[in-house]
């Protein structure tokens, strides 16, 4: 797992979902604001987090802040791409991940064409089944890049070479 400087990256945000929880109390009625922010370079580096307060801007920045805390490395392949298919799992979200050829683009949904823009994968298939929430649909497409392995990584894991791997 690389370590990072977040401060360093140059994060660019994009706000999944905002959702009002309204409260009935004996004054009247009283408004939060959920706020789920997935930021990222676009070159690897993505996350996703949750912030909540009374005030949508206040919402957003906290969502930011939690997603640099929660910041993982997604290794991609030469044509920007995954290296093989996966399935990520949350809650009862689970996101089909799987690699296209150079000039496919980004064929995902609204919540999984944030993450996988901000971690820089340029072609790439999803497929969201089960659960359509979208906090549980970014948390499983996260999972999903969290489980990718690397061909070198597979190889080191198994004691061969890459090519004795792929033939």
């Amino acid at each position: 797992m690389k370590k990072i400087d977040v401060n360093a990256l140059d994060l660019k945000d994009r706000v999944v979902t905002i959702n009002r929880v309204t409260k009935v109390v004996k004054g009247g009625r009283t408004f939060r604001f959920a706020a789920l922010v997935v930021i990222g370079d676009e070159h690897g580096w993505v996350g996703v987090g949750l912030g909540k307060a009374t005030e949508i801007p206040d919402a957003i920045r906290k969502g930011k802040e939690d997603a640099k805390k929660n910041m993982v490395y997604v290794e991609r392949n030469d044509h920007d791409s995954i290296h093989h298919d996966i399935i990520g799992r949350f809650g009862s979200a689970n996101v089909l991940l799987k690699p296209a050829p150079e000039g496919t683009g980004v064929i995902a949904g609204g919540s999984v064409r944030a993450v996988m823009e901000l971690a820089g994968v340029r072609n790439v298939v999803t497929k969201a089944i089960g659960s359509n929430n979208k906090r549980n649909v970014v948390n499983a497409a996260m999972e999903g890049l969290k489980l990718l392995k690397t061909p070198e990584s597979v190889a080191r894991m198994r004691g061969k070479t890459v090519e004795e791997i792929f033939n």
